[in-house]
């Protein structure tokens, strides 16, 4: 069996993970939110257990100090996104700037934070945003991931909706979110390999 790695990543697998990431930060189950984050990471990037451990408790720990609404932490979150890539960087598969893909990372959350509660920055902007980050991670050229970063701004787009609506688990959106996401794994998959 081959070694999934960030270049050979299974799109249904991560499409599946990050749905069931998203779901469990805007119901704030932390316990739940940590599981996912493990296999987030693991199907992502294929690192071996201790780093996707280890990984997944700062991608955890990053998101917790950037969900403060309006009182996050994004200084801290820059941290301990970076400390996640540089694990990302010393397993081998992308050469990355653990600092810079942790600024992108944070920025592109702070564009969906900002498109969601207000109407100057719109999905053009958070699709930029996701191409910048992707064209670090993956040193590609940001038009090369754009159908790829669109999708995901779909399903952010239909999570958004489904949070607005309660969080239901039985919510239609959440099949359709996971859809979107897969799609985008799947386009994004193409693109780098």
């Amino acid at each position: 069996m081959e070694r999934r790695g960030p270049r050979s990543f299974d799109p249904v697998r991560l499409g599946q993970r990050e749905c069931a990431a998203w779901a469990a930060y805007y119901r704030n189950q932390w316990g739940r939110g940590l599981l996912s984050s493990v296999g987030l990471v693991r199907a992502g990037f294929g690192m071996d257990w201790p780093r996707t451990l280890l990984g997944a408790w700062y991608m955890l720990r990053a998101i917790r100090a950037w969900a403060p609404y309006p009182d996050n932490d994004p200084d801290a979150a820059r941290a301990y996104m970076r400390r996640f890539y540089a694990l990302v960087a010393a397993d081998g598969g992308l050469d990355l700037n653990p600092a810079e893909a942790a600024r992108r990372e944070v920025e592109w959350w702070r564009v969906h934070r900002m498109h969601q509660r207000d109407d100057g920055l719109s999905e053009f902007d958070l699709v930029r945003a996701l191409c910048d980050l992707y064209a670090h991670l993956y040193g590609v050229a940001a038009e090369d991931v754009a159908v790829a970063a669109h999708h995901r701004v779909v399903a952010m787009r239909l999570s958004d909706e489904w949070v607005k609506a309660g969080c239901a688990s039985d919510d239609p959106r959440l099949v359709e979110e996971r859809e979107e996401l897969i799609k985008s794994y799947t386009a994004l998959r193409v693109a780098v390999a």
